[in-house]
């Protein structure tokens, strides 16, 4: 009980309702401290050479799925020199479950196939997927091999990757989600920027920051 209540605390965190979207923003009301902040540390990115923008979600973090839709289109535009990379937050019980699901498909290329119909699978159908048997059977219908995810779930590959996730959001200071980090180095969220619309508008202004070297 314990975890499903701090679940439903760091879920929403970092947000006030979501459907609350404040006045549009102009790049001269960007200002560190108050839309976005600067980490201490710096992040390297995993993709040098590239603007890294990451997202920190969770499967089962309804806000997440309600900035999908946005999110979704925006990446689909971004520029050839910027990389757009998801990253589930791991803070223990069905969130790290649900974390080694994403990373799973992701080692076995088929994570974009699917990703909307988990977050539709949760959030419309009812669906926990809270054991690996329970994704293999789901994910069957989706055209993914049952034998194959199973294998591949309980891999050292993704067991590892599962310790960088849970390093990545330490460095990040992470405390809810959704969360984007800008090239390692600015963190924002729906609340500080102010809705949907405006994180992606603080993402592109960082984006053009760092592009310009500011």
């Amino acid at each position: 009980m314990r975890k499903l209540i701090l679940g439903a605390i760091l879920a929403g965190t970092s947000l006030f309702a979501l459907g609350t979207q404040a006045e549009s923003l102009s790049p001269a009301d960007i200002k560190v401290g108050k839309q976005y902040v600067e980490l201490p540390t710096h992040v390297p990115v995993a993709q040098p050479g590239k603007i890294e923008v990451v997202e920190l979600f969770w499967y089962g973090c309804p806000h997440c799925y309600q900035f999908e839709p946005s999110i979704n289109a925006w990446a689909g535009n971004l520029p050839e020199d910027v990389s757009f990379r998801r990253v589930p937050a791991l803070f223990g019980g069905l969130w790290n479950i649900h974390g080694q699901l994403f990373l799973t498909l992701e080692a076995m290329g088929v994570e974009t196939k699917v990703h909307t119909a988990i977050f539709d699978a949760i959030h419309k159908d009812g669906k926990k997927l809270a054991t690996p048997e329970e994704m293999a059977e789901f994910l069957a219908g989706h055209g993914i091999d049952k034998d194959a995810f199973l294998k591949t779930y309980g891999s050292f590959n993704v067991k590892s990757q599962m310790e960088k996730a849970k390093k990545l959001a330490i460095a990040y200071q992470i405390s809810g989600v959704p969360v984007m980090v800008v090239n390692g180095k600015y963190r924002f969220d729906l609340g500080s920027a102010g809705g949907p619309e405006n994180t992606l508008q603080v993402a592109d202004y960082l984006i053009e920051q760092e592009r310009s070297g500011q």
